[in-house]
């Protein structure tokens, strides 16, 4: 291949895949999911053959980067506006600790061995499962940590939460997503509708579908966000 050829080319897949990374947006490099990490391989690998496979036309390779920057996009787009899809895709956080004791099941699932777990906790400045209350794996790898409250430094701010609420939870989670109730979540923590609802009333909400997010805070606080943008 001439040098002159080779230089457009680099410009070329260069500048293409700057641009298209800006237009996918930030979430392919800042949380790397199943599909970001088959994405961001896939569109690099392209982009290399763009540069320097001479067999590959530029115009096909710039089809090529284009269409699968589309589907990326798309697919994107549907894991804003659908759980269901965005569950299938990226999957869900999985508890591996509870209550300090390991959850073997979850293990498995997550193709995770205890030397694995225990590198992970410690990376969380934690070094005896029985100091952990909670530990999730998170859909892009990471591993979340709530220690027993006995390992957690006292502070005015802990105080104060104890004083706030009666009840108290093991983790942020989210309650209604998109107007819709998320049921397993309930489950999860033992929270009943009517719990749920009365919350809402005394933000001034009557309608769950008036509600774009609503999240359980671990002392027992609810965050809501209702559609028109203003969060409560």
């Amino acid at each position: 291949m001439p040098v002159m050829e080779l230089i457009s080319r680099l410009a070329i897949a260069f500048i293409t895949l700057l641009v298209l990374t800006r237009l996918m947006g930030r979430k392919e490099i800042a949380q790397l999911t199943f599909f970001n990490f088959v994405s961001a391989i896939s569109i690099g690998a392209i982009g290399a053959s763009l540069a320097i496979d001479s067999s590959l036309s530029v115009t096909n390779g710039l089809i090529a980067l284009l269409t699968w920057s589309a589907f990326t996009i798309i697919i994107g787009v549907l894991d804003l506006k659908s759980p269901l899809f965005r569950n299938t895709v990226e999957g869900q956080p999985v508890i591996l600790v509870q209550k300090g004791e390991i959850m073997d099941k979850a293990l498995q699932k997550v193709r995770l061995d205890l030397d694995a777990l225990n590198t992970l906790l410690r990376k969380k400045n934690v070094f005896e499962i029985s100091d952990v209350d909670y530990a999730i794996f998170e859909t892009d790898g990471t591993l979340s940590v709530m220690k027993k409250e006995t390992q957690q430094p006292l502070t005015k701010g802990n105080m104060n939460i104890k004083q706030a609420t009666d009840m108290t939870f093991p983790t942020s989670a989210s309650l209604i997503s998109d107007g819709k109730i998320q049921e397993k979540n309930l489950e999860k923590l033992n929270i009943d509708h009517e719990w749920l609802e009365q919350q809402l009333r005394q933000s001034g909400i009557n309608s769950i579908s008036d509600v774009f997010y609503a999240e359980v805070q671990k002392d027992g606080t609810l965050y809501i966000d209702t559609n028109n943008d203003n969060p409560l």
